[in-house]
């Protein structure tokens, strides 16, 4: 790094924003196959969030390769460097007090741990969606699944490229088997459990 680049220290600090927020900032780390519900779960829980006051967002991964990682494809190199850049952005709104919901594959888990690097302590949280790839097969209504057991989508997770599953998750959903409703039950009473939101 640049030795003529320094860091500032704002007077505004993260226990300010917390405060004024009534809330603990964090990043809840979505994953799982593509079809197990993460970009579902992600905006259903920030709906009920949002509708208790809480500063929020989420990442979406199709949404993000719109803008800040429209330029990087879906090798593995590019699928790193997709979620490195994600991880320090959830870190900017953490500090910016906010809880930041990330939903994106991120089949690796050596990108998973680089991210969770990143944070302090309870900062990161990371929430697996358990679903077989049957019931993502069934759901897969953007055809993706088809065209990638046609051989049309290279590096495809859990057909062509592989998927680790997380061995150590904070939360592990079954979005196969619960109801939408009972998955956010569970995300919100974690949340109030470790302390991000009242009780």
């Amino acid at each position: 790094m640049d030795n003529n680049i320094v860091w500032h220290h704002a007077t505004v600090t993260r226990e300010r924003r917390e405060k004024l927020n009534r809330h603990k900032s964090v990043v809840l780390w979505f994953t799982g196959l593509s079809g197990s519900g993460k970009s579902t779960l992600a905006h259903a829980l920030e709906e009920q969030l949002h509708q208790k006051g809480c500063h929020t967002y989420v990442f979406d991964g199709d949404n993000v390769r719109h803008g800040l990682c429209s330029d990087l494809g879906f090798s593995t190199d590019d699928r790193k460097e997709n979620i490195r850049r994600i991880g320090e952005m959830a870190k900017l709104f953490v500090d910016a007090g906010a809880i930041a919901l990330t939903a994106f594959i991120s089949p690796f888990k050596d990108d998973r741990d680089n991210v969770r690097k990143l944070f302090d302590g309870d900062d990161f949280i990371e929430v697996y969606c358990h679903c077989s790839i049957e019931e993502c097969e069934k759901r897969d209504v953007k055809g993706l699944y088809k065209r990638a057991r046609a051989g049309e989508i290279p590096h495809f997770t859990g057909i062509s490229s592989p998927y680790d599953v997380p061995e150590n998750p904070e939360i592990s959903i079954d979005t196969e088997n619960k109801k939408l409703d009972e998955c956010i039950d569970q995300l919100l009473e974690a949340l109030v459990k470790r302390g991000i939101l009242p009780q």
